[in-house]
């Protein structure tokens, strides 16, 4: 009785839906097809996690810089020069390393190139730039934490297939669902937050570049001094703009001209024009990045701008600090540029290289140095004419982080976890070891020039390039023929950094450091374990014994 009810009620259930008999034959066909599905979807999902979760970051940014040098150094040579002189593989190598770690040391006069090159050169400065690295981080970031959901909500995407027959749930995972929702609107708020943040400094980028430009093309065709340089040495005016503007943003210092920005210390327009860039794009971007994050909450009220300035440090995104830490930047950035300012000001006001100024552009241009000391590495002085204790407070100033501060802010997590150093971390140096060391190789490479020629040749001149190509800033004290000691009539002077006049080894090893500085963020706490003691034997005890 009970078997002919039950077929009754299906019979009356197959009147009412007739077309469900075929939902139900064509789900019973669908079911090898969504086995495969199922199966390749895995697949991908253990290839994404592979790649989010997998790879060093040290490694994805060691090979991306390396990659890029390489296809420079393609560029560059594929391309003709301006000059029929046939360029150094190596120094063309070195320029692409230079321009991809943004540290614009020269080995090569820049107006040997000709304007391919100077695009292919501008391109890599805007490739290998700090905002734009930390646009693709963003994006990775995004990526890897989508990969986290997408694992978080296997059970969600397996509830759905429930209609189709593939899955059987118990009465106990009924409620699972509605936790995974609720789970999930917290962690969208979260990744919304990042693809909102990865928009912000993608339009940061791009609205300063393009800002930039304009504003220092309209200033070449309204000041007649600067159009006529370009002219005389053959650049391109848009050419110039571009690549002045990427440089001076990324913090790189390559300018076209042979003499970077000294040729032109006498326009403060310029001058003036680049300052700001030289901050926007290095030390002071995190507090530009978080005031145009507060004006875009003001203006449009949407929560994930204030889901971003509440949790900076959940971001994982290095460059958005908490209000505190921006504050303590801003003083900082600015207490260094004024003791510099006031030195250089107070020694070199009266030197060669400030003759032919004002006082007005003399400021202006002390200003525009001292700035670029951290760490853009453009140039309105001839470095070799300036006093020693100028020099050493610059290898100061290069040597320090960008985001250096005068109060550390605290991270308790951090701090619990370098409790607990593995082997490799105690073996690892600090970062003026391994400059030291940088710095007596070159000394052993360049032993025979050290001898022959020590006043071009001596070690403040060699630390200061060291320290310039690890800060990624590209100051240079040069090279003059009018220097040596034993003239050499086949000498001559011409516009490219100390390390130019190097050996083929010393090339090599400066080299490696820039890349070493352009990735020193990965070794920053390199050598905590390793301390000094803090005992001092007593001299009188040890003699008593």
């Amino acid at each position: 009785m009970a078997s002919r009810l039950t077929y009754i009620q299906a019979k009356a259930v197959l009147q009412l839906h007739p077309r469900m008999i075929n939902f139900a034959y064509f789900g019973r066909k669908l079911e090898p097809f969504c086995s495969s599905f199922l199966h390749n979807f895995n697949f991908h999902a253990s290839l994404a996690r592979f790649l989010s979760f997998q790879f060093n970051p040290f490694f994805v940014q060691l090979c991306y810089f390396l990659i890029l040098s390489l296809f420079g150094y393609m560029g560059l040579k594929v391309s003709n020069p301006r000059s029929p002189v046939r360029l150094n593989d190596l120094d063309l190598f070195y320029t692409s390393v230079s321009a991809s770690t943004v540290s614009s040391m020269s080995a090569l006069e820049m107006e040997v190139f000709s304007n391919s090159q100077l695009i292919i050169l501008t391109f890599l400065m805007l490739l290998g730039g700090e905002v734009f690295i930390s646009f693709l981080q963003l994006v990775f970031t995004r990526f890897k934490y989508s990969t986290t959901l997408s694992m978080k909500q296997d059970s969600s995407f397996k509830a759905n297939q429930i209609e189709l027959g593939l899955v059987s749930v118990s009465h106990s995972e009924n409620h699972k669902p509605n936790q995974v929702e609720s789970f999930n609107d917290r962690e969208r708020l979260k990744y919304n937050s990042l693809k909102c943040l990865s928009h912000v400094v993608l339009s940061y980028l791009i609205v300063v570049h393009f800002v930039g430009v304009g504003l220092v093309s309209l200033y070449i065709l309204l000041i007649p001094s600067v159009r006529q340089v370009l002219e005389k040495k053959g650049i391109k005016l848009q050419t110039f703009s571009f690549f002045t503007i990427v440089s001076t943003f990324a913090n790189c210092g390559f300018v076209p001209t042979n003499e970077n920005m000294v040729v032109f210390k006498k326009n403060s327009g310029l001058l003036i024009l680049l300052l700001p860039l030289v901050f926007l794009g290095n030390t002071l971007y995190p507090p530009c990045l978080r005031l145009v994050i507060k004006l875009l909450k003001k203006g449009t009220g949407r929560e994930e701008f204030s889901y971003l300035l509440k949790n900076s440090k959940e971001m994982g995104y290095g460059h958005l600090l908490s209000g505190l830490h921006c504050w303590l930047l801003l003083v900082t950035v600015f207490g260094f540029n004024m003791v510099q300012f006031i030195m250089l000001c107070s020694m070199e006001r009266n030197s060669k290289s400030m003759e032919g100024l004002n006082l007005y552009g003399k400021l202006v241009a002390s200003l525009f140095q001292v700035t670029n000391t951290r760490h853009a590495g453009e140039s309105v002085f001839d470095l070799s004419t300036v006093s020693s204790a100028i020099l050493v407070l610059f290898i100061v100033m290069m040597y320090l982080p960008p985001y250096t501060t005068f109060l550390s802010v605290r991270d308790q997590e951090n701090n619990a976890k370098r409790e607990e150093k593995s082997i490799v971390e105690c073996l690892v140096f600090s970062q003026i070891s391994y400059l030291v060391i940088f710095i007596i190789l070159i000394c052993i490479t360049e032993r025979e020039s050290l001898k022959e020629d020590p006043l071009n040749f001596n070690v403040l001149n060699i630390t200061l390039e060291v320290i310039s190509a690890y800060g990624n800033v590209g100051f240079s004290t040069g090279y003059s023929c009018a220097r040596q000691l034993k003239p050499d009539a086949m000498c001559r002077d011409s516009w490219v950094g100390f390390s130019g006049r190097w050996s083929t080894k010393g090339k090599s090893i400066l080299i490696f450091v820039m890349f070493f500085g352009r990735l020193k963020q990965f070794n920053m706490n390199g050598g905590k374990p390793w301390h000094q003691s803090k005992h001092i034997p007593n001299s009188t005890n040890a003699s008593q014994t």
